[in-house]
C-alpha cells in the first residue's frame, strides 16, 4: 500500500503519496500540491528539494558515503582509471575488457581539435580566466557537430569521448598558448591521464618524463570529481537541458556554474587562503577568529559541505594521496604544513564541530594540484574535466526519460502591488 503525508490547511485534509529511492530515502511527492491547494513550496537554495529521480550517484551526509552506479568511491579510487569510471557513470555498468578498449580509442581519435576552433583563442582578451575559455569553446564546439541522438549508445559514447579528450586539449591549449608555447597533440600509445601531462609538460627544448604516481594521483582526483548529485553546477545541465538544447550547450552552462568559488573554483580559493596565511607569517588563529565572527565575511576555504555532515569521504582518499605525493617526491610543500596545522585545530575546535565544518575534497586538491605542476588557475578547469562525465550521465538520465519536463520554478511575489504608469511631468 502506497504510503502517503497528511497535509492539513483549515479544514482540507489532502494526502501525499511518499516516494521511497532503493537506499530508503524518502520524499514528499507534491507534483499535485498547486493543482489541490493552490499552494507552492518555499524552499530557497533548494536544500529541501529533490529535482528528478536518479540511478547514478548516491550520497548520505550523515554518513559520508557516496557511491556511483552502486560502486563506493574508494573502492574505484583504489582500483578504477577516470575512463573506466566515466563509462561506468554514462553506461552505467563498468566496461569489459572490449568495451573499455574500443572506448580508450575513441578518447584518443576524437582528440583533436578543429585548425578553426584554434582561431578563437586568440580573440580572447590576455587576461581572460581559462573557464570562460573554456565554457565558450565548448559551446562552440556544437557549430562542428551534428545534434546528439539520445537513443543511440554508440552516439553517447562518442559524444562523451569527444567532450573529455577535446575539453583536455582545450584546456591544455589555453593555457600553453597563453604562454606563447608550442601546443602539442596527445600521444596514442599514452592512456588518458598521461597524455594530459605529455602536452602540459611539452617543451621542444626539454623532454620530462612522465611520473607514473602523478598519472595515478590524477586518475583519483578525476574520479573523485567525476558526478556528486544534484549540485550547483549539474543542476545547471539538468535545467538548461530540459529546454531540450543541444550537450554542448547544457554542458557550457554547467562549466559557467562551476566557475564560481563556493562550487568548483573552491580548490583554487584554497590555495589562495593559505599564501595568505603564509605571507602573514603562518599564524592561523587570526585567521580562525576571522572565520567565527558572523559579521565578517571572511569563512575558511575547504571546511563544510552543503550535503555532508561528516568528513568528506572524498577528502579522506585525497589526503592520502597528497601525502603519499610528497615523499614521493621527497619535497616539503609550507602550504601542506600550513594546511595539516589548520585541520588539526578546526577539528578540535567546538565551532566548527557544532557546525559540522569538516575539510571536504578542495581542501587537500589544490595542494596535489600544485604538486603536479598544474597551474593555479587551470585548478577549476581540472574540476571541469573531472566532471564531464558525470554532466553526459546526468543530462542523458534526463533525456532518456518518458516523463521529461521542463523546468520551471515558481516563485511568492513580494513587490508593489498594482499601480498606474506616471508621466514623466508628475515624478
Amino acid at each position: 500500500m502506497q504510503e502517503t503525508a497528511t497535509l492539513t490547511l483549515g479544514d482540507k485534509v489532502i494526502q501525499l503519496p511518499v516516494i521511497i529511492g532503493s537506499e530508503g530515502e524518502r520524499a514528499v511527492d507534491i507534483r499535485s500540491l498547486r493543482k489541490k491547494t493552490g499552494l507552492i513550496t518555499m524552499d530557497p537554495g533548494l536544500a529541501n528539494t529533490g529535482i528528478c529521480k536518479s540511478q547514478i550517484t548516491f550520497m548520505d551526509g550523515e554518513k559520508g558515503i557516496l557511491r556511483y552506479r552502486g560502486i563506493p568511491v574508494e573502492e574505484l579510487a583504489e582500483n578504477s582509471t577516470f575512463v573506466e569510471t566515466a563509462y561506468l557513470l554514462v553506461n552505467g555498468e563498468l566496461p569489459s575488457e572490449e568495451q573499455l578498449k574500443e572506448f580508450s580509442l575513441l578518447l584518443t581519435e576524437q582528440s583533436l581539435i578543429h585548425e578553426d576552433l584554434k582561431a578563437f583563442y586568440g580573440k580572447f582578451p590576455s587576461r581572460s580566466h581559462p573557464m570562460g575559455i573554456l565554457s565558450s569553446m565548448v559551446n562552440a564546439l556544437r557549430s562542428f557537430y551534428k545534434d546528439l541522438k539520445i537513443d543511440n549508445e554508440e552516439a553517447i559514447n562518442i559524444t562523451l569521448a569527444r567532450l573529455m579528450s577535446k575539453v583536455r586539449t582545450m584546456a591544455v591549449m589555453s593555457y600553453k598558448i597563453s604562454r606563447g608555447h608550442t601546443v602539442a597533440y596527445p600521444k596514442p600509445e599514452y592512456c588518458y591521464c598521461s597524455n594530459f601531462f605529455y602536452m602540459l609538460y611539452h617543451s621542444p627544448v626539454r623532454k620530462r618524463e612522465i611520473n607514473p604516481l602523478f598519472v595515478k594521483a590524477l586518475n583519483v582526483f578525476w574520479i573523485l570529481h567525476a558526478d556528486h548529485e544534484q549540485n550547483c553546477s549539474t543542476s545547471a545541465v539538468r535545467l538548461v537541458g530540459s529546454g531540450r538544447v543541444n550537450l554542448y550547450a547544457a554542458i557550457s552552462a554547467g562549466i559557467a556554474a562551476l566557475w564560481g568559488p563556493l562550487h568548483g573554483g573552491a580548490n583554487q580559493a584554497v590555495i589562495e587562503m593559505l599564501i595568505k596565511i603564509r605571507e602573514k607569517g603562518g599564524k592561523i588563529k587570526p585567521f580562525i577568529e576571522k572565520a567565527k565572527n558572523k559579521k565578517d565575511p571572511f569563512r575558511l576555504m575547504g571546511f563544510g559541505h552543503r550535503v555532508y555532515k561528516t568528513y568528506d569521504p572524498r577528502a579522506k582518499i585525497i589526503k592520502k594521496v597528497c601525502h603519499e605525493l610528497l615523499a614521493s617526491l621527497k619535497t616539503n610543500d609550507p602550504l601542506l604544513d600550513i594546511a595539516l596545522e589548520l585541520e588539526e585545530i578546526v577539528s578540535k575546535d567546538p565551532y566548527f564541530m557544532d557546525h559540522h565544518l569538516y575539510p571536504n575534497v578542495d581542501f587537500y586538491s589544490g595542494i596535489v594540484l600544485r604538486a603536479l605542476g598544474v597551474p593555479t588557475n587551470m585548478f577549476t578547469v581540472m574540476f571541469a574535466i573531472g566532471r564531464m562525465p558525470g554532466w553526459v550521465a546526468q543530462w542523458k538520465e534526463d533525456a532518456d526519460d518518458p516523463k521529461w519536463k521542463l523546468y520551471r520554478p515558481r516563485q511568492i511575489y513580494i513587490g508593489k502591488n498594482k499601480r498606474s504608469y506616471l508621466p514623466m511631468d508628475k515624478r
